[in-house]
Parts: C-alpha cells; sequence; structure tokens
C-alpha cells in the first residue's frame, strides 16, 4: 500500500458483532474500501485514537473466518 487514505471525512459502522456495552466495541469504515481497496477499522471506544488498514481481500477473509465461526473466542 503506497498511501494511507484519508479517513477525516469516514463514516464509521459499529460492527454487528460488537457486544453491546462489553467493552468490544469494533467499527469500519465500508465507504473507504470502495475507493481505496483498504478496510479501516477502529475501536469504538477511542474514535480519535488510531485505525487499522487492512486490505480488502483481507478484511474479506477475516469477516467470512468469524461468519463461519472459525475463530476461537477469546
Amino acid at each position: 500500500m503506497s498511501s494511507i487514505p484519508d479517513l477525516s471525512r469516514a463514516t464509521w459502522v459499529k460492527s454487528s458483532y460488537s457486544g453491546g456495552n462489553e467493552g468490544q466495541c469494533v467499527e469500519f469504515a465500508p465507504g473507504i474500501s470502495a475507493t481505496a481497496g483498504v478496510v479501516p477499522v477502529r475501536d469504538s471506544k477511542n474514535p480519535a485514537g488510531p485505525a487499522l488498514i487492512f486490505s480488502a481481500a483481507a478484511w474479506g477473509s477475516f469477516t467470512a473466518a468469524v461468519r463461519a465461526g472459525g475463530l476461537p473466542a477469546a
């Protein structure tokens, strides 16, 4: 990846797999992937904090594994 996308205008969506008020809240910015080919992910409890940037392919593999129950519970 040659450049970091501008996330200042990103629309963040809370994951449906985030657990209520249990402190396990993840948000992603799906609109960025359409234009930059990457998926930014952040902790919804710290929206001003850093975001991790994944390739769209890597994020797709991860979410497919979550949906299939292929990841062990922490």
